[in-house]
């Protein structure tokens, strides 16, 4: 697609620290847009999802903290997905904490499921976001999201789909993980989801596990949707994020996961998450952010 939908969604409700909520902002601070438009694409700005601030309300049950408002937000957001594809345009949906990845894979699968056609997950992400309120250790909801699409949690955040699950296990990758909860590892055995961990990627080499996590994730489905922590990233690279864990993707690993998404030519739909204006320096993370998006959108070195 060469028209590219840009949304954003400033919630940080779903994290254990305020400021991804700035993360939209700091994105088209950036040059998001105009950077798109120097790799040939054309941008429609949907603008910003309406989001209370914390303050605004209350936490309430502490397993799932500002669960109502969560749940609101990404059922506005599945809608605002699916808009975006019906008018032909490829959803880059700029977050925001995690969370928010309930609300734009359920958009993007119910597109597809309309034209009988499963899509694949790619979860680009340093944490498995796998708990379940039985096995959070924070209450905090972005700690979640993976679980539910996969069918797993709360039934307030199991409506945010469609369908139960929203994707299933054998079309989801989980890809530069390095930090799991103990529950979240038991979680991801049952569900036989694929989980490249670092020391994979390390023993291995990120190109030939990317080429076969895309095999697995491209074949029989429409196409794939990624889902980018920045936190993926070492913070070396990467310091402007809630939870930095030390020896994460580099920034050439990052940039060669995106540059194989987008010679797949399968790419569906993006999301970039988690990125702190609060926790950065110059802009940083925002800036490399934008690089992989515009790798992951078909911008070459040649």
């Amino acid at each position: 697609m060469n028209t590219v939908g840009l949304l954003g969604v400033p919630l940080d409700l779903g994290a254990g620290r305020r400021g991804t909520d700035m993360g939209p902002s700091a994105l088209r601070l950036a040059r998001l847009g105009t950077r798109l438009q120097e790799i040939g694409k054309t941008v429609q700005d949907h603008g910003y999802i309406a989001v209370a601030a914390p303050e605004m309300r209350q936490a309430g049950d502490p397993k799932l903290r500002f669960v109502g408002e969560i749940q609101r937000t990404c059922l506005r957001l599945r809608e605002r997905v699916r808009a975006i594809l019906k008018d032909g345009a490829l959803p880059l949906v700029l977050g925001g904490d995690h969370s928010i990845a309930m609300g734009t894979v359920a958009g993007v699968a119910a597109h597809y499921a309309e034209r009988n056609e499963e899509i694949g997950l790619l979860w680009v992400d340093a944490h498995a976001d796998s708990n379940t309120p039985q096995t959070t250790p924070s209450g905090n909801v972005h700690g979640m999201p993976l679980a539910v699409l996969l069918g797993r949690g709360d039934r307030r955040l199991l409506d945010i789909g469609t369908r139960t699950p929203v994707v299933a296990p054998k079309r989801t990758v989980l890809f530069g993980v390095r930090s799991v909860d103990r529950g979240e590892s038991r979680r991801l055995r049952d569900l036989g989801l694929s989980v490249y961990t670092m020391q994979d990627i390390d023993e291995r080499g990120c190109g030939p596990c990317l080429r076969e996590a895309l095999h697995r994730l491209t074949d029989g489905t429409a196409g794939l949707h990624m889902s980018l922590d920045m936190d993926a990233l070492d913070p070396e690279y990467a310091p402007g994020v809630g939870t930095p864990e030390r020896g994460g993707l580099t920034y050439r690993e990052a940039h060669l996961t995106c540059e194989l998404v987008a010679e797949s030519q399968k790419l569906l739909s993006i999301e970039v998450v988690e990125v702190n204006p609060i926790l950065d320096e110059r802009n940083m993370t925002a800036n490399v952010a934008v690089e992989l998006v515009q790798s992951a959108l078909g911008k070459t070195i040649i």
